[in-house]
């Protein structure tokens, strides 16, 4: 019998199933602990078509001492316990929803990641960069449902013209960089499953 399968795994897919409460965390799995820089590195990464890295998931097969990323739904129990990729797919939907998160010291915290459309340049968002009209100083804000991607790269051109003068082709760069970034939901991620079969023990020399 096969230890794992091995699927294509778009980060919509993800988003959903954490909402869904499908994927759960073991509880000894540690808090978000990931830096800012992590993060944003990680859409970097997205962004530019890069690998991200595996996802190991354990297939329960039965209810198990998991919790949810998220608390949308509480009443089905997770069966995908995390065994490889927690602060990944806590980024991912911190992000992605505008959630927040819990840290270590339990404390919570909106993680703002900010985009530079001219120069497709992420950063960690600070006071100045919220201020500078260059920046998209949170992109949560461009996969809010009530959000308009037009309305939002028109308003960006129309912030930053006041400030600098934009040639047309960089108003059309600028624009077809934010269109690249909404898309960013649609990045397939490689998760391997492991199945129900597997032990504790194999799973641990899995992740090692």
């Amino acid at each position: 019998m096969a230890l794992f399968t091995t699927t294509n795994y778009p980060v919509t897919a993800l988003i959903e199933d954490i909402d869904l409460g499908k994927i759960g965390l073991p509880e000894l799995q540690r808090p978000f602990v990931w830096p800012n820089k992590n993060v944003r590195n990680l859409f970097d990464s997205l962004y530019r078509g890069y690998p991200a890295g595996f996802l190991l998931f354990w297939n329960t097969g039965t209810e198990t001492d998991l919790r949810a990323i998220s608390n949308k739904n509480e009443k089905i129990p997770p069966n995908l316990a995390i065994v490889d990729g927690q602060q990944r797919l806590t980024s991912l939907y911190a992000v992605f929803k505008g959630a927040e998160v819990l840290r270590s010291n339990f404390k919570k915290e909106h993680i703002r990641i900010a985009f530079n459309p001219l120069t497709e340049r992420f950063e960690v968002s600070d006071a100045a960069i919220a201020k500078d009209k260059a920046f998209i100083p949170d992109i949560s804000t461009i996969w809010q449902k009530e959000s308009d991607l037009f309305e939002i790269a028109d308003k960006y051109v129309e912030g930053l013209s006041k400030v600098r003068e934009l040639t047309p082709e960089q108003i059309k760069s600028a624009k077809s960089a934010i269109g690249k970034l909404h898309s960013l939901p649609s990045y397939d991620f490689v998760a391997l499953t492991l199945s129900p079969a597997v032990d504790a023990e194999t799973i641990a020399e899995a992740f090692v």
